[in-house]
Formats: structure tokens, C-alpha cells, sequence
């Protein structure tokens, strides 16, 4: 019996599914570590004070209470929401795109180009966001969240205070969003190729999202490394350690920028990552729709055959 679906692969609804699946699993998954997510910001700004993951926490617990610890959450669950959103939806939608107009292309640049095109205007979406959540998890003086935050922000700095740190975050994220997804779909390809040597339609709903959440950490980890230098750097410009980005790459070290903050972000992303993408199928998924990655049609096979 043919399974029940809201709507069909790649229409509008199809693309709105993922967008809203997108949403929820960011949002979510940023919400749940965001006191990760204070420490790895503070360790990146002050590296002496916040020298390693166990005493940082006690730094902040000691001076600032346990609350300092979830300072930012609106900024990580609206912010990353909406990123995510962006991000998952516009990937499906450039990665169906680029198929048909690319048509002799390698997968792989396919998966690079659509994940680009999609992080751009992710993050544009979220440049926003991340410039209050960087502020209010480091300047415990400077706002309560977003509702406070972001008049204060457009008084002192203007409309350009929004949008400092985008490059940085283009550079930070257009990379491992490459990364990602291409390590993503790579993984799941390897996965039914040579592991369970079996078509993703021939599994279970559940060997599928075990699939998932394995290519969704190989995925993360991955990216992490990629993306460690322009997210320490970030973090410097939003804090005024340095006025442009050479200056932050002058006074931060070339190899700083690899490896400061590099163990927290791995503990971080990682999960992240994976629980993105597992909730992220799961909707899919409750939907009657498969699970992502794997051998499925081109949009332009759909459409011939349809």
C-alpha cells in the first residue's frame, strides 16, 4: 500500500515541510545547548579567564550565577530558527534547482553550490540575532535579550550594528554549510552502499533515521574544524577586540584561530548537528515524505516521469 504523504517531493507544500522542519529542529537543538554555547563565546573573548571547559563553567557559576548560563536563549532560538529554516528549505529547493540546470554536473559540486546558495540567505536572516545573542552572553550589562536588545543596538551602533559581523559569519558558516551537507550526503550514500548494503527504500523508517543521525555527526564534526577560525573571529569583532577582521586575525594568531574554543565547538556542533538532523527527518518522515540524502531522484526524473 502506497504511503499516505501531505504532499509530493518538491512542490511548494514539499519545500514548506522542510523549511518549518527546519525551523523547529534549529531552533530547538540551539536552544538546548546555549549554555555550551555562553562558555564557547566567553572562552573565545577571554581565552585567560575561560581556559578550559570545567573551570570556565565555574568562572561563570561562581561570578554570575547559574542564569548566565542560559543568557541568550531567545537569541539562539529565534535566531537559529530562523537560520534553519533558510537554510534546510533553500537547500532543497537550490539543491532541485541546480539538478536540472546543472544537469552534466558532479553530485558534489551540486551539494557545495545549493548549501552556498542557501547560507547566504541564512544568514542574513540571522546576522541580526547573532549580534545581540553575542552582546547579552558577553556584556552581562548591555541587555536581557532581544526585546531590549535590539533598540539598544540600533541607538548606539545603527542599522550597521546589525549586520557587523556578516562576512565573519559568511566565512564561518557558508564553509561548513559546504562541508556539512556534502559530508552529509556522501555519508548516507556510503552508508547503504557499503555498510548495509541495502536501498534506503528497502530499510525501516528507523534504520533510515539511524542513518541520519550517523552521516548528521560524521557532518558536524567535520564542519567544525572548517569553521573554528571565522567563529572565533566573530566573536571578537561583536566585542570589539578588534575594529575589522585583520586586525582580530593579528591579535588572535594564526593557529589560535584553530584551536581556541576548538574542544567546546566539537562537544557543541556535534550533537547539534545530529539532532538537527534526526528531528529534521522526523518531521519529514511524519509527513509520508523519505528521509534525506541517499539515491534520491533528481527533480528533473521526477518531473519527466510525473
Amino acid at each position: 500500500m502506497k504511503e499516505r504523504r501531505f504532499c509530493e517531493e518538491f512542490s511548494p507544500g514539499y519545500y514548506g515541510i522542510c523549511t518549518v522542519g527546519g525551523m523547529l529542529s534549529a531552533g530547538t537543538t540551539h536552544l538546548a545547548v546555549t549554555p555550551l554555547d555562553v562558555l564557547k563565546v566567553n572562552m573565545q573573548v577571554n581565552p585567560i579567564k575561560y581556559s578550559s571547559i570545567s573551570s570556565g563553567f565555574s568562572a561563570l557559576w561562581r561570578e554570575q550565577g547559574p542564569s548566565s548560563l542560559w543568557r541568550g536563549w531567545s537569541g539562539k532560538f529565534f535566531g537559529y530558527g530562523v537560520q534553519g529554516g533558510c537554510k534546510f528549505g533553500l537547500y532543497e529547493y537550490f539543491k532541485g534547482l541546480y539538478s536540472n540546470v546543472l544537469v552534466d554536473q558532479n553530485r558534489t559540486f551540486i551539494f557545495f553550490l545549493s548549501s552556498a546558495s542557501a547560507q547566504v540567505f541564512a544568514d542574513v536572516a540571522l546576522c541580526p540575532f547573532e549580534a545581540i545573542k553575542v552582546r547579552v552572553q558577553t556584556q552581562p550589562n548591555f541587555a536581557k535579550g532581544l526585546v531590549d536588545g535590539f533598540p539598544k543596538l540600533y541607538r548606539t551602533e545603527g542599522f550597521a550594528g546589525f549586520y557587523k559581523g556578516l562576512c565573519p559569519l559568511w566565512g564561518r558558516n557558508v564553509p561548513f554549510s559546504m562541508i556539512m551537507f556534502s559530508t552529509f550526503e556522501q555519508s548516507v550514500d556510503f552508508i547503504y552502499r557499503s555498510i548495509i548494503q541495502k536501498r534506503k527504500e528497502d530499510c525501516s523508517r528507523a534504520q533510515q533515521l539511524g542513518v541520519t543521525c550517523l552521516a548528521g555527526y560524521a557532518a558536524g564534526a567535520v564542519g567544525t574544524v572548517v569553521s573554528n577560525p571565522a567563529d572565533v573571529i566573530v566573536s571578537s569583532l561583536y566585542n570589539k577586540k578588534a575594529e575589522n577582521v585583520l586586525q582580530a586575525v593579528k591579535n588572535i594568531g594564526l593557529f589560535n584561530l584553530f584551536t581556541r574554543s576548538l574542544p567546546v565547538r566539537i562537544t557543541l556542533v556535534g550533537p547539534v548537528v545530529t539532532l538537527q538532523w534526526f528531528f529534521y527527518d522526523t518531521i519529514k518522515v511524519l509527513c509520508g515524505l523519505p528521509t534525506s540524502g541517499g539515491l534520491n531522484r533528481p527533480l528533473r526524473e521526477a518531473n519527466v516521469s510525473s
